[in-house]
Parts: structure tokens; C-alpha cells; sequence
């Protein structure tokens, strides 16, 4: 569903009322602000409307992009929300989880912070942002989660071993193997990407956000924006190859 920006009140699903821990991952990777970062203002919409409804724990965890604490990070974003716990990928105990996917794409096995298998609900917020090689949305938020550790590459690039085998396979693998239940695109302000750099390009004023089931998200804003999201062919082909 799309929603106007400046009138998102977040509604959440039965499941969330439900649930003992519900774990949001936003986009912050880096201390800078949105569009490049998860708007301020929609993660209050969506911890305000969780407690509504429960008093379940509420779990924010992001990896940053150069090994920065999360909660330094964090602080700088202003995201400062009362009965909010912050982790860190770096400070969490790393699990290996199977692909379930038959031929996976690039990783058979994925590994990913434990706290994240212990959750209830799972959310991805993302930030809206468009390069010239692709979109990056709710499912691709999800890099962020992988531990700096165990795929470490060489130089500036702190994930290149997942560049190395194709990033839009790796984020294909990601919808498969991590059991994120909803994806929420915050566009509020839209990046569109210009360089090598992923920070510079563009900024203009949106006012939409997109709420649903992950890849049906990052579906919906793709087609909206006319973008060709690679990883998403891929997911639908793996759905359709596979009844997954």
C-alpha cells in the first residue's frame, strides 16, 4: 500500500499484538540524514503504533557501513526513542542459517546476528534511494545485517566478498533466508544516485511510504518509479521456478 507521508499513522497486523519481540532494521548504516538514512519521523510512526497495541520488546539492529558503533550512529539520527533497545551486528553472535532456496544464487548458507531468529516480527525499514544500476529498497536493507566479520573484504569496500559474487544475487538470497514479515519504503525524500559513490546524487521531495510483504513492496515501488530492481526479477524467478 502507499501511503501520504505527511498522514502515515502505522497500523500494525494481528501478528504484532502477538508478539514478545519485534525487531526493526532500519536503514543507518551511515550518520547521515534522510533520504540516505530512515527518516526520524516514520520510525516514531511505527514504535508509536507498536506500543498501541503491545508491550512486546522492541529491537532496533543495524550494522554500519565503515564498522561505526550503531548506537553512535544512532544518536547522531536522533533516534532516541524511549523502551527501544539498540544492538549491534558487530556485538552479536553470528548463527549460519541454510538457504532454503534448491540453487541458491550466491550464498548457501547465510550468516546473521542470533537475535534475529529470535524474534517474533521482523521489519525492514528502508530508505527510498534509486542508482543507475538499480533500486535499493526493504530487501536490500537487509546487507546490513551481515556481519562485517565473516564477509570482510579487502580495501575501502568493507563487503566486497558479496560484491565478488554479485550483490543483487546475495540480496536475492537475503528474501529467502532471513524471515523478514514487512517491508516499509520511506519516501518521504527520494535519492537518486549520480556516482561510485553511493552517497552522491540527488535529493527531492516525495511524501510517499510504502508498506507490505517485502518483495510485493519492493515490486510495487519499482514498477512505481518505472526502476528495474534487478534483485527482484530474481526473487519473482525464483518464486516462480520453485513455488517458494
Amino acid at each position: 500500500m502507499i501511503y501520504d507521508a505527511m498522514d502515515f499513522v502505522f497500523d500494525p497486523p494481528p501478528e504484532v499484538k502477538r508478539a514478545r519481540r519485534v525487531l526493526i532494521k532500519p536503514n543507518a548504516g551511515l550518520p547521515l540524514p534522510h533520504p540516505m538514512t530512515t527518516s526520524r519521523e516514520t520510525l516514531a510512526s511505527i514504535v508509536k503504533g507498536i506500543r498501541k497495541v503491545s508491550d512486546a520488546d522492541i529491537i532496533f539492529l543495524e550494522g554500519t557501513y565503515h564498522g561505526e558503533p550503531t548506537r553512535a550512529v544512532f544518536k547522531q539520527l536522533g533516534y532516541d526513542f524511549p523502551r527501544v533497545i539498540v544492538l549491534d551486528v558487530q556485538d552479536c553472535i553470528a548463527v549460519e542459517v541454510e538457504n532454503p532456496l534448491p540453487k541458491p544464487f550466491a550464498l548457501a548458507n547465510v550468516w546473521v546476528p542470533n537475535i534475529v531468529l529470535s524474534c517474533d516480527y521482523l521489519i525492514s525499514v528502508a530508505s527510498l534511494k534509486v542508482y543507475p544500476s538499480d533500486g535499493s529498497f526493504s530487501v536490500k536493507n537487509l546487507v546490513g545485517l551481515l556481519p562485517l566479520s565473516k564477509y570482510r573484504g579487502e580495501g575501502a569496500d568493507r563487503r566486497a566478498d558479496l560484491h565478488r559474487v554479485g550483490i543483487q544475487k546475495v540480496v536475492a538470497d537475503l528474501y529467502f533466508t532471513l524471515p523478514f514479515d514487512m517491508g516499509i519504503i520511506d519516501g518521504r525524500k527520494r535519492f537518486f544516485g549520480t556516482g561510485d559513490d553511493p552517497t552522491e546524487g540527488l535529493v527531492e521531495e516525495y511524501g510517499k511510504i510504502f508498506v507490505g510483504e517485502p518483495f510485493e513492496v519492493d515490486k510495487e515501488v519499482s514498477e512505481t518509479l518505472d526502476v528495474e530492481t534487478e534483485y527482484v526479477r530474481l526473487i519473482a524467478q525464483a518464486k516462480l521456478e520453485f513455488g517458494m
